[in-house]
């Protein structure tokens, strides 16, 4: 990776969602302005706030998407991620910086 580039493996859970009401939603459905979740896999050497292995949330429309060895990435700029998930405390679920 080079400079500021992220590479980012998509968050299965985010491709379909369900209603409250029990029905899947597919990933594909319009739904207004959606935000997505991913997991760095790889950064390039001037990424200062994000790092292999966290999970960062984005805009799917500001990303370019490649394929390695028969695996689907997305290719994003540092800028582009608007928040970065972590455990808190305790270790149970996301604490949310951005």
């Amino acid at each position: 990776m080079l400079n500021d580039r992220l590479l980012v493996r998509l968050d299965a859970e985010s491709a379909e969602r369900r209603s409250a009401t029990g029905i899947v939603i597919p990933a594909s459905a319009e739904v207004g302005k959606r935000l997505s979740w991913g997991y760095v896999v790889a950064t390039g050497q001037h990424v200062r706030q994000v790092g292999v292995g966290d999970k960062v949330l984005f805009d799917s429309e500001d990303r370019a998407e490649v394929e390695l060895t028969g695996t689907a990435y997305l290719l994003l700029r540092e800028r582009d991620v608007h928040g970065v998930a972590q455990p808190d405390e305790t270790g149970q679920g996301p604490g949310l910086y951005l």
